[in-house]
């Protein structure tokens, strides 16, 4: 356990990003381009599942697959410099380092796009595996080995406790300290700039 400890999964929307405007202005550019009503404002307050799960309240079925193609086509001209790194984050991954471990972003969002996401932001982690959600993310927390993983949704409190490792959920995305408790969250924190604290004091208890 020592030595899953020491790599450390983040998820990535509204845990390590504020991806609130550039999704907003995202949504509503495909509104725009396909003459269909979204409500952007409201998407934007339940980030973390896959974009197909959004979608879908706005499409029929059938032409989901072809609108979540079109978003992700438009994603990177409209949404990666609209996005700010959350506070606390670039702290969060540096402090995994000094401490000797590997930082790893697993996230739903589309492989591409997040990787465009952190190079913009430049926060560097070890690895960046997408398009897996809750309980799909542990099949890269195993691969990875990961002991801890960070994540701001019940889906990443499940995804952490299918794959053994220790919960540590952010109360900065759309549910709150008492449903991720709820859920099984080891710890929660407010955000991540309380991370590196808890980080420094979690691993010699666990060593």
């Amino acid at each position: 356990m020592a030595h899953m400890a020491l790599t450390v999964g983040f998820d990535l929307d509204m845990t390590l990003i504020d991806s609130r405007p550039g999704i907003r202005a995202c949504y509503q550019a495909l509104s725009e381009r396909t003459g269909t009503y979204i409500d952007a404002d409201l998407a934007v307050t339940r980030l973390g599942p896959p974009l197909a799960e959004e979608l879908v309240n706005w499409f029929p079925a059938e032409e989901i697959p072809a609108m979540a193609d079109l978003y992700r086509a438009m994603y990177p001209a409209i949404a990666i410099t609209a996005t700010p790194a959350m506070t606390g984050a670039r702290e969060a991954i540096a402090a995994v380092r000094e401490a000797g471990g590997r930082a790893i972003v697993v996230t739903a969002k589309y492989e591409p796009n997040a990787k465009l996401h952190l190079a913009h932001l430049r926060i560097e982690p070890d690895a960046v595996i997408g398009d897996l959600w809750a309980e799909q993310k542990a099949e890269a927390l195993r691969e990875h080995e990961a002991g801890v993983y960070v994540g701001d949704h019940v889906g990443d409190v499940r995804g952490a406790r299918t794959a053994g490792a220790l919960s540590v959920a952010v109360a900065t995305g759309p549910c709150p300290e008492e449903e991720l408790r709820a859920a099984g969250a080891d710890v929660v924190l407010t955000d991540l700039t309380e991370f590196p604290r808890w980080l420094s004091d979690y691993r010699p208890a666990r060593a």
